[in-house]
């Protein structure tokens, strides 16, 4: 896992455990996938997908992580990046889905969330608008947003980026 710029303490024990992870974009097969993944590999931080992991403190999920995420409804559609590069919204969804352990890289702790953070994430899910505007309404506000709601950290992205240089 990453540096960390926040700091765990065993004062916590029993709070859920919140993170921001980033992934490479997705992108439809050929030239641009090849260029998504070469930014993702040089660490560009503008041309990374984030989302929000949550690692709850209390059973049955203790062995598991959350990942909660916003993106387009069809990433990998040319005409959804078009439109979406173009400023146009475009249809968004909302995932949910587990995963067995945290991910080694691009993965920061950016604390611990008051109350079930499982329950605030969906409660939080239920308000947001999932049409996507890249740069406007898209997964680096609902990150931001979430980890708001979640632990009280404004703009965490900006935090983070500033933190790390830019660099996962």
């Amino acid at each position: 896992m990453s540096a960390l710029p926040f700091t765990k303490s065993t004062l916590t024990r029993g709070k859920d455990e919140v993170y921001v992870a980033a992934v490479a974009l997705r992108a439809t097969k050929g030239p641009a996938q090849l260029l998504m993944s070469t930014a993702y590999s040089l660490s560009v931080w503008d041309l990374q997908h984030f989302m929000v992991i949550i690692k709850p403190s209390s059973p049955p999920l203790l062995s598991q992580a959350i990942v909660f995420d916003f993106q387009p409804e069809d990433p990998e559609n040319i005409y959804t990046a078009l439109a979406a590069l173009s400023g146009r919204a475009v249809p968004g969804v909302l995932l949910t889905r587990k995963l067995r352990k945290l991910p080694r890289s691009r993965c920061w702790f950016v604390g611990y969330a008051e109350g079930n953070a499982v329950d605030k994430a969906y409660d939080f899910n239920n308000t947001w608008e999932v049409d996507l505007r890249i740069g406007l309404h898209d997964c680096r506000d609902y990150t931001n947003g979430l980890v708001e709601q979640l632990t009280g950290e404004k703009l965490v992205l900006e935090h983070l980026r500033s933190t790390t240089g830019g660099q996962s």
